[in-house]
């Protein structure tokens, strides 16, 4: 196998026109050129070099393989310099994925700082909720994905996390960084017989029209909602939260919403109140192992930490 190191001694040999001249210019000794030499025409099985008087000169084959040797090293020089700047995060790529109101709240300050922090790393953004967005991680289409899961409604299990974190049940093979807790809060109308109480218990709510939000959240509503002892009456349902908002907001019914999702939303006529019992989501980060020791997506799992703690 001819290896690179082999090439840069023949092409210094051919422009100096001998071992010692090479030696001089590697900085080695005039023995450890010869002896690479040998080692490459070996590896090339035909002679690359012959003497004429105190000169070395190059075969037909020792000049194609200079010919060609520039090329490679070269390319070898600009690979090892990209590999240095991702590395040094001067360079690189991050594909995150995350729920709509991640997006809308926690990853525009953690992207600013990567921006801010490490200009020439580059992340795109694309939107979905979990699951899908765990499949896109494990299928190679994102590199990090910001996800959720209820309390009590995800069963949890022991898993690695990658970073001492605990792992739910199907995420054991995943780095689970968990960001913040995002408690669901009660959406009234401005006038609802409820709005302005301090916390209402959703049996209070049993005979409310409800408005529903995403299909893992909607499932999640009648969840909570058969717990409490009822079944609620969906007379609408939406992936958009401003449009739960809305039709909120129209005296059109309830609903609850994660606390990130109504932060995201400028809901007019709508009251806000707690929920009793408290239902909470675990928002989390979740990468890949290998993904976990990449320079840029270590720095944008870490940014993600810092902007769910403000």
């Amino acid at each position: 196998m001819i290896e690179a190191r082999h090439l840069r001694i023949l092409r210094a040999v051919a422009g100096t026109g001998s071992f010692s001249a090479a030696a001089r210019e590697l900085g080695c000794t005039q023995p450890a050129v010869s002896q690479q030499m040998k080692a490459l025409e070996q590896s090339a099985g035909t002679p690359l070099l012959v003497r004429a008087g105190r000169e070395m000169r190059l075969t037909q084959a020792g000049e194609a393989l200079v010919r060609h040797a520039a090329g490679i090293l070269a390319g070898l020089t600009a690979a090892e310099e990209e590999v240095a700047a991702i590395a040094g995060l001067r360079a690189g790529r991050v594909r995150l994925v995350s729920f709509p109101s991640g997006s809308s709240t926690l990853v525009p300050t953690a992207l600013a700082a990567m921006r801010a922090e490490h200009p020439g790393t580059r992340i795109s953004l694309v939107e979905a909720e979990p699951p899908r967005s765990v499949e896109m991680l494990r299928d190679g289409d994102c590199d990090v994905a910001l996800a959720f899961r209820y309390a009590g409604s995800d069963p949890a299990g022991p898993g690695s996390g990658g970073v001492g974190a605990p792992a739910a049940e199907g995420w054991e093979d995943l780095v689970v960084r968990p960001l913040l807790t995002d408690r669901l809060v009660g959406l009234v109308p401005a006038g609802h017989r409820l709005a302005g109480s301090a916390s209402v218990r959703m049996a209070e709510l049993a005979d409310e029209p409800w408005i529903a939000g995403c299909p893992r959240c909607r499932r999640h509503l009648v969840e909570v909602c058969e717990d409490a002892g009822f079944t609620p009456r969906i007379d609408f349902a939406t992936d958009d939260y401003p449009a739960v908002a809305g039709l909120v907001g129209a005296g059109l019914g309830v609903a609850v919403l994660p606390e990130l999702a109504v932060e995201s939303v400028r809901a007019k006529g709508v009251s806000t109140v707690a929920v009793e019992p408290a239902v909470e989501r675990e928002v989390v980060a979740l990468t890949l192992p290998d993904l976990a020791r990449v320079p840029a997506v270590a720095a944008t799992l870490a940014e993600l930490e810092r902007a769910a703690a403000r």
